[in-house]
């Protein structure tokens, strides 16, 4: 473990910068609420940027390449799992060979390599942060899948494409940090050709929520704080902005609601099932990692602040665990809509 500790966050930042990097995160986030959150939506882009420079290396090595969750069947693996999840919106967009579609907010390229090599088709993988768009572009070359991918380093809300210029476009858990869901799904719409469709998983709030809550509205705010979000939506708030913007919905309901037999999609995070495989995502692998880091940076062996980027995810791990099992929020609510011709 501390092996593989000992190379967290030596990458995407300076070693001098990770911890001032987290600390001008975390101010976004300040106390007062309302203007937390007009300066989380104006400073979007930033925001983001700085967050998964701080947490990209730490997401691979606890979760691994592919950054969303999934429901467990049983006896299923966990990358099975991921991957099933995946192949879903491929099967859903019906994807083949021949066709460009884009990946909006592609991370390190994990779903966009399975999703590759599943349908045949070309994934243009959109994302703004530079670190994570040189590790996908290293793991998809060594995945010899360089020939049915393609990068474009852009904001998801201006992307650098022509107009109809993609047969499909999916989103796996990345939409959510748009500030704006009309101005995301505008975006989509403008750049698929018509006919095309867009599939996406979105991280929403169910009917379970309730505002009045003091538990829920915690809950909430360590999300939004642990994951760099503006603000989760609600499914009425993504359905409406996608009619806004022209598109047709074909079909939309949250995948979690009911789960067939299995493991919920937060079981990960909540270790209520033991292998050494899964064991650093569960609290019991996070509680260790954290340890082995406060040892590692008081030894200057990992870089100042990486303590604070953990604390901050383990955070947002425990509010998931929460909101699941409450059934308070989804991060799968899936989405199929279609640009009329």
């Amino acid at each position: 473990m501390a092996s593989k500790l000992s190379g967290i966050m030596k990458n995407a930042l300076k070693r001098d910068a990770v911890a001032s990097t987290a600390r001008s995160y975390e101010h976004v986030y300040g106390s007062d609420e309302v203007a937390s959150l007009e300066q989380r939506k104006t400073a979007y882009e930033d925001l983001t940027n700085k967050y998964y420079d701080l947490v990209t290396d730490l997401y691979e090595y606890g979760w691994g390449k592919s950054f969303h969750f999934a429901p467990r069947a049983t006896n299923e693996s966990f990358a099975d799992s991921l991957a099933r999840h995946e192949q879903y919106l491929a099967q859903r967009l019906d994807l083949r060979p021949g066709m460009r579609v884009a990946d909006l907010g592609c991370g390190i390229g994990g779903p966009l390599r399975e999703i590759a090599r599943f349908s045949g088709a070309t994934i243009a993988g959109v994302n703004n942060n530079e670190y994570q768009l040189d590790r996908a572009r290293t793991l998809t070359d060594e995945a010899g899948l360089g020939h049915l991918a393609e990068f474009l380093k852009c904001d998801f809300m201006h992307m650098d494409a022509p107009d109809n210029s993609f047969d499909a476009a999916y989103a796996i858990e990345a939409t959510i940090h748009a500030p704006s869901k009309v101005g995301c799904y505008g975006e989509v719409f403008r750049v698929l050709k018509p006919g095309g469709c867009f599939a996406a998983y979105e991280y929403c709030l169910t009917g379970r929520f309730d505002q009045n809550d003091p538990r829920h509205r915690q809950i909430k705010t360590d999300l939004e704080v642990g994951g760099a979000l503006p603000e989760i939506a609600t499914p009425h708030q993504v359905d409406d902005a996608l009619r806004e913007v022209g598109f047709e919905l074909l079909e939309s309901r949250d995948l979690a609601e009911k789960p067939g037999p299995g493991n919920p999609w937060y079981q990960p995070l909540a270790g209520t099932r033991f292998s050494f495989a899964s064991f650093r995502s569960t609290r019991a692998g996070r509680i260790v990692t954290h340890g082995t880091l406060q040892l590692m940076e008081a030894l200057g062996i990992v870089p100042r602040g990486t303590v604070r980027v953990s604390g901050l995810l383990n955070l947002c791990a425990t509010a998931m665990v929460a909101s699941g099992r409450l059934g308070i929020f989804t991060p799968m609510y899936f989405l199929h809509a279609r640009k009329p011709r």
